[in-house]
């Protein structure tokens, strides 16, 4: 099929499967919002830091410090995404990434404490309405799903001393790694200084306070680990 083949040659992939099983009208609507978002990131990425292929930009976006945006092949931005990329590393993006409607991305909070920085690898998949705050650093490997709702901390505020008012006495940050090819579930929330080993997978709802190794599966709250992928039937994990 032709879009199978024209998919394939801007994502790279010669694997890549279209489910041919779409009516006429379905194609039409599909392709002509495709091509609608085509001409917006033409427009947008001009203003970015780098842009190294196609980006997709649905309406409403703002990416705000775009300058220190940087964008790989493929980019795609859905609806209502917010991007604040004020940072001493600003946020870079690399190729077949793509960022779901209702998102919010940023990586200052504070205007007076300048964070970090964001990067998200090859392949990864942001679904709708997650947030990642990038003042402490956040670093998304290659391949990785992240689910609808996901929260990523990389910032804490100090609260240690009880004659001064907790929104006076600083943060303390610590940054999030999630490596190659893990799955983060619906709604589970990351914490500032966790490290997720590659190939995990995060049960839906789950708290994350910890590092876990590779090939964990891991549920709860606040999240344990279960067993390993290599132990353990994906069909039993409620993700």
């Amino acid at each position: 099929m032709l879009i199978e083949k024209i998919i394939r040659k801007l994502k790279g992939n010669p694997d890549y499967k279209w489910e041919n099983s779409y009516s006429l009208k379905e194609l039409f609507v599909i392709l002509s919002g495709r091509f609608s978002q085509l001409l917006r990131g033409a427009w947008g990425k001009m203003f970015f830091k780098s842009s190294h292929g196609l980006v997709f930009m649905g309406s409403n976006v703002v990416i705000k410090h775009a300058y220190l945006f940087s964008a790989g092949t493929n980019l795609i931005l859905e609806d209502n995404v917010y991007v604040n990329a004020l940072s001493f590393d600003g946020i870079n993006i690399k190729n077949n990434v793509s960022i779901a409607r209702n998102c919010t991305i940023i990586c200052t909070g504070v205007i007076s404490q300048k964070g970090k920085g964001i990067t998200i690898g090859d392949n990864s998949g942001i679904n709708a309405g997650t947030y990642l705050a990038g003042q402490g650093g956040i670093e998304i490997g290659d391949n990785v799903i992240i689910g609808p709702g996901v929260k990523i901390f990389s910032e804490n505020h100090n609260f240690s001393d009880l004659h001064v008012n907790i929104k006076d006495q600083g943060v303390s940050r610590s940054g999030v790694s999630i490596k190659n090819n893990c799955w983060i579930g619906a709604g589970v929330t990351i914490l500032a200084g966790v490290t997720i080993g590659e190939g995990c997978v995060i049960a839906a709802g789950s708290i994350v306070t910890k590092s876990v190794a590779a090939n964990s599966v891991v549920a709860g709250v606040p999240g344990r680990v279960l067993k390993s992928r290599k132990e353990l039937n994906s069909r039993d994990i409620p993700v």
